[in-house]
């Protein structure tokens, strides 16, 4: 009795383990290339698993795209310098970010600056981040 729990308690560890391993890639991501765009924010959501940034890019066309990008969790994200309050909506940022490789207006954020010229930037201290 004690090694088939023992075999189910291996194989649910296994199980469970794999997927999750599998949620934090970058696979969706163009790795690559950085790109840099100027954005109104529309909302910041400070929330576990990933904090989001939504945003509106004006083109030159005068069309409008809704930007939606991630960010690690806030606990992390804190340690980075970021805070709950680092964007209000109306907020003008400039964002450098891994856009996703479908097109969609979808990304991994890598650094932002505030409308005071702060810099807030996504990787650990010393990494640097990827070339526009």
């Amino acid at each position: 009795m004690t090694i088939r729990l023992l075999g189910v308690l291996i194989l649910t560890v296994l199980t469970v383990s794999t997927p999750i391993a599998a949620h934090h890639s970058a696979a969706a991501f163009e790795t690559t290339k950085a790109v840099t765009m100027k954005g109104t924010v529309t909302e910041w959501r400070w929330a576990n698993p990933h904090c989001i940034l939504k945003y509106d890019v004006v083109e030159a066309s005068g069309a409008r795209t809704s930007w939606s990008v991630e960010t690690a969790n806030p606990t992390t994200m804190t340690q980075r310098g970021w805070a709950r309050l680092s964007f209000k909506t109306g907020d003008q940022v400039t964002l450098t970010l891994l856009p996703s490789r479908n097109g969609e207006p979808v990304g991994l954020l890598l650094r932002a600056t505030l409308p005071d010229g702060q810099q807030l930037i996504t990787s650990p201290p010393g990494q640097p981040v990827p070339n526009q």
